[in-house]
């Protein structure tokens, strides 16, 4: 079974960019986002991924993820996902042992920026960077799935502080 370890958490200041790659953009559009389990199809640059993910709130999820051809992916985007789509840019930022992605969202969920880490166990330790704010790991809201749904452009904002 594939399995996912990943620690979801808000960012307090803009000092991870001094750290940051370039970025990558990415979009992605959900097929299935069900009580069981969410369907996805996600573009980055010239490369496209079918992702299945379970539903499980926490930081352990199973995951199963596909290369396929960046055209297929593009009409399924434009024709059978659920709109809006999530567009974001994906920053790695390398801290300690651990390489940090920052996703910087766009359109309907522009304003929202999230830090995750894929650990190998739930348990993992792992060096905490100064600009991670509170961890939303069990906040589903934080979800890409959710925020087709929910976009963070409709909330009521909130402190990023721990």
């Amino acid at each position: 079974m594939a399995q996912e370890i990943e620690r979801k958490f808000l960012i307090t200041s803009e000092a991870w960019q001094a750290h940051a790659d370039a970025g990558q953009r990415m979009r992605q559009g959900y097929l299935v986002g069900a009580e069981r389990a969410s369907i996805r199809v996600r573009t980055a640059a010239d490369q496209a991924w079918l992702n299945i993910k379970s539903a499980t709130l926490g930081v352990e999820r199973q995951e199963y993820e596909y290369a396929i051809p960046l055209t297929d992916a593009e009409e399924i985007l434009a024709t059978l996902c659920t709109p809006p789509l999530i567009e974001k840019t994906r920053y790695a930022v390398r801290w300690g042992a651990h390489t940090w992605e920052i996703d910087v969202f766009e359109g309907d969920n522009a304003g929202l920026v999230v830090a995750e880490i894929e650990l190998a166990s739930a348990d993992e330790p792992f060096e905490r960077p100064p600009w991670v704010g509170r961890e939303v790991s069990d906040d589903p809201k934080y979800y890409n799935v959710c925020l087709v749904h929910h976009p963070y452009s409709q909330w009521k904002r909130e402190s990023v502080e721990e």
